[in-house]
């Protein structure tokens, strides 16, 4: 079945036998961009490098993960470090890693490295089996970052699904971490920036601080 298309969504179109392949952007951010490029060589060249972490040994990880000295968060989400983890699965992979977004690289335990590669494994898979599942066979509709099988990421004040405190989140620019404190961060509610300077000492440092406010 034929879709309506705004034409203001739309940014290329390519005619093929069958009709015409229009590419569109659903964001309002207006960042996507095609590239024409020649044999492997020239799609090599677009690569940034990062590691595939599915196909990743766990000394292969290690080394990527402390070749420079970035929060997880950022680390994570570094084309260059990490192929295609991004904003949305960042969260979820350190939520099952149960480590803070603001833990450094180099100051990490052997074991903590160990529990974080673990956890990136499983969660693609998870995610490979679930997205696997909804698609069903048929081109995905309505592609989106936020999931309802998500523990934390896009769940704001939500509960955690492994203990139940509600899930909070660290606005900056224009993305945003989503954590839950009692599993990563050892009950401490990470300050956002954009709200810390509205509140300065009046934020709540502890979840049970924050817990308290709201009654």
């Amino acid at each position: 079945m034929a879709r309506v298309v705004s034409p203001g969504a739309v940014r290329a179109a390519v005619a093929v036998d069958t009709g015409t392949l229009l590419f569109t952007e659903a964001g309002t951010k207006k960042r996507a961009s095609l590239h024409v490029v020649k044999g492997e060589e020239g799609l090599r060249a677009l690569d940034p490098g990062g590691l595939e972490v599915l196909d990743a040994a766990p000394d292969r990880f290690r080394a990527a993960l402390l070749r420079e000295n970035h929060t997880l968060k950022r680390a994570l989400t570094d084309p260059h470090l990490f192929s295609g983890i991004g904003n949305s699965y960042s969260d979820e992979i350190l939520h099952r890693a149960k480590l803070s977004p603001f833990a450094m690289t180099l100051k990490l335990e052997p074991e903590e490295i160990s529990r974080l590669h673990r956890a990136a494994i499983d969660v693609f898979r998870d995610a490979l089996d679930r997205l696997r599942k909804e698609a069903a066979g048929v081109f995905p509709e309505g592609v989106t970052a936020f999931r309802a099988w998500h523990a934390v990421h896009g769940r704001f004040k939500k509960p955690c699904p492994v203990c139940g405190a509600p899930v909070q989140r660290i606005r900056y620019a224009e993305n945003e971490t989503n954590y839950c404190p009692r599993c990563q961060t050892g009950g401490k509610v990470l300050a956002d920036r954009s709200l810390s300077r509205l509140l300065k000492d009046d934020w709540p440092r502890t979840l049970e601080e924050l817990e308290e406010r709201r009654r």
